[in-house]
Parts: structure tokens; sequence; C-alpha cells
């Protein structure tokens, strides 16, 4: 266990030296039709390189509303993935991404484009890398059901890590706390 908790810090410093980027998105939930809402793309000074509310096709349902804050309202002009994608392709290109929950925001990223008929080329034209999966190894809880680390939440990850930033479920902060996670393993010693 401890071997794997030394590599995650190993891996974290590797990446921090390739300068990532750090990629978060809000949704309208998270079932197959659901599609972004926002989206926040961070540098390692954790300055925004991109930040934007996207306007869905569909209706943000009130119970997803209560996890964010983004209102139907907030988003009624805002300019639509269409608009927003090229933007954010051109700062992601050949760039390491860091994402908390890659799985998830890719997939919705994936979806959103779908919905708008734009091919899917992400893994492509960037690297990505999930803080997540490495944050679990580095916190090294097995879940034998799974057959790997046990995932946690991102507030749950910052709250481990003494990290005093809120997880406000809005796509700046959420980035932000996705950054100092990294960071946090990568500043540790190993055991």
């Amino acid at each position: 266990m401890r071997t794997a908790r030394n590599q995650a810090i190993q891996i974290a410093r590797e990446i921090l030296s390739q300068n990532p980027v750090y990629l978060d998105t809000e949704t309208t939930g998270i079932d197959r039709s659901s599609e972004i809402v926002e989206i926040c793309i961070l540098d390692d000074d954790a300055q925004i390189l991109f930040q934007s509310l996207v306007k869905p096709t569909v209706s943000i349902p009130p119970d997803v509303i209560r996890i964010h804050g983004i209102t139907n309202e907030m988003v009624k002009s805002a300019p639509s993935w269409l608009t927003v994608w090229p933007l954010v392709e051109a700062t992601l290109t050949g760039r390491q991404v860091g994402i908390y929950n890659a799985d998830f925001d890719l997939r919705m990223m994936q979806q959103t484009h779908t919905k708008f008929h734009i091919p899917w080329r992400f893994n492509r034209m960037v690297s990505s890398f999930c803080i997540m999966r490495l944050y679990a190894q580095f916190y090294g809880e097995w879940n034998p059901a799974y057959a790997s680390y046990r995932w946690h939440s991102l507030e749950a990850a910052g709250r481990h890590c003494q990290i005093p930033l809120p997880n406000t479920h809005r796509a700046y902060d959420d980035a932000l706390l996705a950054r100092q996670v990294l960071h946090h393993i990568a500043k540790s010693g190993p055991d």
C-alpha cells in the first residue's frame, strides 16, 4: 500500500513538471441526456484560461439547480456549446489536462458534442489524467468489491488534505480545489 502511495506522489510530481491545466464542468444532471452548463479551465498558477456558462438545449432540473446554483435564467443568454467548444479546444490542444473524476466530465463533454453534432476528437488533441483516481491511490483505501482503490468525492479529498477551499459545485471553485489536491499529493513526503 505504501509503495502505491509513493507512486502516486511521484506521478503527481511528474505531472506538475509538465505544467498541466485543470478543467471542471457543471451539467444539467448525470444521465445520458445531460449536458454542460458551465466550464472552467485554469492554468497551474490558478489563473483562468477560459470560463463560461453554457446555454443547454434542455432545462436545468430544480434538484440540479440546488446542487450547483446555476439557474435556467443564468444560462438563458449564455453562448451555446457550439460557440464555446472552439474556444475550449484552442485552450486545451496539446496540453496535459487534470480533471477530478475525468470519466464523468469527459462523458458530459462527449454527450454535449453529440447534441451539437460535433465530432469527438478530445483524446487525440490532449492528454488527460484523473486526479480522483490518483488521489484514491495516494489515500490508499482498497475497495475489494471493485478491485481498486476507493474513490473519494472532491469535497472529501479537500477535507482530508486540509485545503481551506469550499466545494461549491461551480466550475471555477472545483477546478481550483482539484488543482490543490494534486499539489497536496505532490508535496507529500514518501512513507
